[in-house]
């Protein structure tokens, strides 16, 4: 059975900083936390069998791609966060970020 992410808003008591997230992913690793663009708290389910099928398929998929082109860019599994433009921190499923733009972090 597939099952929801929890999503918490602590906004109106805590707004927790870069540094205070990262913290708290490092002081929980058995959690998949990931925060929205609005600072909601989101806590990942592990995978059902439905969706870690389809994800092991992509991942596959996206890596052999990878490894045929890389020179274009690096791939990324789904224990990757990374800070989006809108200042949100998600981990996809799966993930591709062109050579010039990791290159430029």
């Amino acid at each position: 059975m597939e099952t929801s992410a929890l999503i918490l808003d602590f906004n109106n008591i805590l707004v927790l900083s870069d540094e205070q997230f990262y913290q708290l992913c490092r002081r929980h690793p058995d959690i998949q936390f990931e925060r929205s663009a609005r600072g909601e708290l989101i806590i990942m389910p592990p995978y059902g069998g439905v969706s870690g099928n389809r994800n092991f398929g992509l991942t596959g998929q996206l890596s052999r791609w990878v490894d045929d082109h890389p020179e274009l860019g690096l791939g990324f599994d789904s224990s990757t966060c990374f800070k989006l433009p809108n200042g949100a921190n998600r981990a996809p499923d799966a993930a591709w970020v062109r050579r010039d733009r990791w290159n430029a972090c």
